[in-house]
């Protein structure tokens, strides 16, 4: 299996970490994990020009190290570490090695490698939140940006039967398959692939992506998305919020209901 480069970075403070995330996931990085004082982001070495991530934290004057590790060292401290997300009684995010939750609504099994979505992040987190408050029987449904393929489990599990999760990174299109298949989940459609490349239009459309690519992608989401549809999205700080609302009201995108959590928004829009 391919290596990994993983950056251990030094970094104490809250706000200027959830920025660096974020900077970091544009330009590569889909691996995350937070400690006290350190920021540790993974990138797969056969994927993705480390560079671009080094020198993200270089102009932010950051003191950091980088080392190569494999699969199994990834799998070995994720599995020491990795503790069940329980979001109300709506859904719980796992480990196969945990006991299932038999208390919630929905039950998902994760093994995340070096995708992005656990449940753990306060985007994926937020938008697990939003969607107990939608409507998926029957939906048609897109998961745009899929990484451990968590949401499009999710929306399944939530009763739709038409659910097209894509990812443009081949680790999150394997690691997505795996994770399918742990949850019995046969009824998505996965590809690997940058954007839309159909005419169909869904009822639902998922997207934790980032700002920059959520603004090149509006007027994409707008065509795609059904008359009475709704988009949820995130990976977007609470800075980003008025340059995403001034898009989506250029493409008619009304805003319907926001979360915040940790200094992170989920946005709830439907077609206006």
């Amino acid at each position: 299996m391919p290596d990994s480069i993983e950056f251990k970075i030094n970094i104490a403070d809250e706000a200027v970490r959830e920025i660096l995330i974020a900077l970091l996931s544009a330009a590569g990085a889909n691996g995350f994990e937070e400690e006290k004082g350190v920021l540790k982001a993974f990138i797969p070495a056969d994927e993705c020009d480390a560079s671009g991530v080094e020198e993200i934290i270089k102009e932010n004057n950051i003191k950091y190290s980088k080392s190569v590790i494999n699969e199994k060292n990834w799998n070995a401290e994720w599995e020491s570490d990795f503790q069940p997300v329980l979001i109300g009684d709506f859904c719980t995010v796992r480990a196969i090695f945990h006991a299932a939750d038999n208390k919630v609504k929905h039950d998902i099994v994760i093994t995340p490698k070096m995708s992005f979505g656990t449940g753990h992040h306060a985007t994926t987190h937020m938008m697990i939140e939003a969607m107990e408050g939608l409507d998926f029987k029957d939906k048609r449904v897109f998961d745009f940006g899929t990484g451990t393929g968590i949401l499009a489990i999710l929306a399944e599990k939530c009763g739709s039967q038409n659910v097209t999760a894509i990812d443009n990174d081949a680790w999150s299109i394997n690691n997505a398959t795996e994770n399918f298949n742990l949850n019995n989940c046969y009824s998505v459609l996965l590809s690997k692939q940058e954007g839309f490349c159909s005419g169909t239009c869904y009822d639902v459309i998922l997207a934790n992506i980032n700002r920059n690519i959520i603004l090149q992608q509006l007027d994409q989401i707008k065509q795609h998305l059904t008359n009475n549809g709704v988009v949820l999205l995130s990976g977007l700080l609470t800075g980003d919020e008025p340059v995403i609302i001034a898009e989506a009201l250029r493409q008619n995108l009304v805003l319907q209901q926001k979360w915040e959590m940790d200094g992170w928004i989920c946005l709830l829009m439907a077609n206006g």
